[in-house]
């Protein structure tokens, strides 16, 4: 006969003290997002409201994770995860909560070119569980290229001080201001353009049943423009200076375009956006934080 094993956690403690959170972080589970296999990390845990109890039944939080591995993720999948966690935990807890972590890999084509490549988006999924009502947020981190408007305008200012210098008082022949706008001594100066980053966090109705990733990036794509490329050839190059020299922007302008376009999903209950140009003129960066939410 195999003797009863003994069951720590259910005895009670010392100090009768509830406790926020209790779980665990960074347990590896994979999900299936767009009918893909992707590898995450996972944060799970519940409230320990029962002040006497000595902790929770984490293998259980475990177990109930397992069903991320065989259904697409969605709000409600979440929501019955979450239901999981609180219904092995009754008597001891009243909320749950989950995160994930991961990498979403999107093919991107080049600007021009028939080259395309893959570009990796870090990703977040933030589930809380209270009185069965489901909070959700995504987050997610993307790359862009920002050229600076101001270093654009003193570049402008040098290059017709240099025209002025060399054609001062004397008849233009087109062929001849042509080819001194194609040589270094022409085009003397050029605006600073640096790799920025746009952290957008954002709160979603729980009706809607799939997560948006795919198009909540290409929106927040199309509004800043100049999203950094993978494969190219030297004509996407010449495209990506082209759409960087169309598309000055400070900080505040790129923040300042993200919360437009967030604001036209419907789906959309909240949001942060924070936006970071890492710049190339100065050791620090150049940071804008914009946030909403649905009155």
């Amino acid at each position: 006969m195999t003797a009863l094993l003994p069951d720590i956690a259910c005895q009670s403690t010392r100090l009768p003290i509830s406790l926020d959170w209790v779980g665990m972080q960074g347990i590896a589970v994979p999900l299936r997002i767009a009918g893909e296999r992707i590898a995450a990390f996972a944060d799970a845990g519940v409230s320990l409201d029962e002040a006497e109890a000595r902790g929770i039944h984490m293998s259980r939080l475990y177990l109930a994770l397992e069903v991320l591995t065989e259904e697409e993720l969605s709000s409600e999948l979440l929501h019955q995860v979450l239901r999981q966690f609180l219904r092995s935990h009754a008597q001891l807890s009243r909320r749950a909560s989950l995160a994930l972590r991961f990498e979403l890999m999107l093919r991107r084509a080049a600007l021009v070119s028939p080259l395309s490549g893959w570009k990796r988006y870090p990703c977040e999924v933030h589930a809380q569980l209270e009185d069965d009502v489901l909070q959700l947020e995504l987050r997610l981190s993307l790359p862009y290229s920002s050229t600076c408007p101001c270093s654009a305008a003193l570049a402008r200012q040098l290059i017709q001080e240099r025209f002025d210098s060399d054609f001062a008082a004397r008849p233009l022949k087109a062929s001849e201001v042509r080819a001194w706008l194609g040589s270094p001594q022409g085009i003397l100066a050029t605006p600073h353009s640096q790799r920025s980053e746009a952290r957008l966090s954002v709160q979603f109705d729980t009706a809607a049943q799939t997560l948006p990733f795919s198009a909540l990036i290409d929106q927040a794509e199309d509004a800043l423009g100049t999203a950094v490329q993978t494969a190219v050839k030297r004509a996407d190059e010449q495209a990506f200076a082209l759409a960087n020299g169309q598309n000055l922007m400070f900080c505040e302008d790129a923040a300042r375009r993200l919360h437009r376009a967030l604001l036209q999903r419907d789906d959309v209950a909240g949001f942060e956006v924070r936006v970071v140009h890492a710049e190339s003129l100065h050791a620090h960066d150049a940071v804008a934080v914009s946030r909403w939410v649905r009155g």
